[in-house]
């Protein structure tokens, strides 16, 4: 299954059933698994979306499960779905890092508009991390003298400046910035700054 899930892991196969069915009725897909150890054993980086993560499992519980995918790196928001007395143990889910949690009885719009707001982040977070990466290679594309050249104009040097600073001739700087421009695939010197200011966001 690719593009946004909501990942559903509970060991009771009612509550599975019920959330699968509840989020795909709101267009949300969703898979299922019965217990940590096999949601691990499929984890990948790539998968997208969110984790619906019951805190009480026999086997390896919610929160271990939770430790052991941010070791590997987690990128997926995680919501834990709570029985009354493990709201301090979701809490301290939340310090570590995850997204929200939700105790039973639960309202199901409540989970449902949860779940597509964590799907929102999850994908908000990949388009920046997919724009560092695309940006990173560009960069990479840029020679020392181009670098030098990009580095002065952001500091907001006329060509004049940047010609004497270099001790290069002023049509050689025109040459760079209209190559500097081109590879960053941007048009002005206010672009190139935003751009570079909005991946490091």
């Amino acid at each position: 299954m690719t593009g946004p899930v909501a990942h559903i892991v509970d060991d009771d196969e009612a509550i599975r059933d019920a959330l699968s069915w509840l989020f795909e009725s709101r267009g949300v897909s969703a898979a299922a698994w019965p217990g940590a150890e096999a949601f691990l054993a499929d984890y990948r980086e790539d998968m997208e979306g969110c984790l619906v993560l019951d805190i009480r499992m026999p086997g390896m519980s919610g929160p271990e499960l939770f430790d052991a995918l941010t070791a590997r790196h987690l990128t997926l928001p995680v919501i834990f779905l709570t029985g009354h007395g493990d709201v301090p143990m979701a809490v301290a889910a939340i310090k570590k890092g995850a997204y929200d949690f939700i105790e039973k009885p639960f309202n199901d719009n409540d989970l449902v508009n949860r779940v597509i707001e964590a799907l929102a982040i999850d994908a908000s977070r990949r388009k920046l991390q997919a724009s560092r990466a695309s940006l990173s290679s560009r960069l990479e594309t840029l020679t020392p003298r181009e670098r030098e050249v990009m580095q002065l104009i952001l500091a907001g040097k006329l060509n004049k400046q940047v010609a004497d600073e270099l001790d290069i001739a002023m049509r050689t700087v025109e040459v760079h910035r209209a190559r500097v421009f081109e590879k960053m695939g941007v048009r002005s010197a206010v672009e190139l700054a935003g751009q570079l200011g909005g991946a490091q966001g």
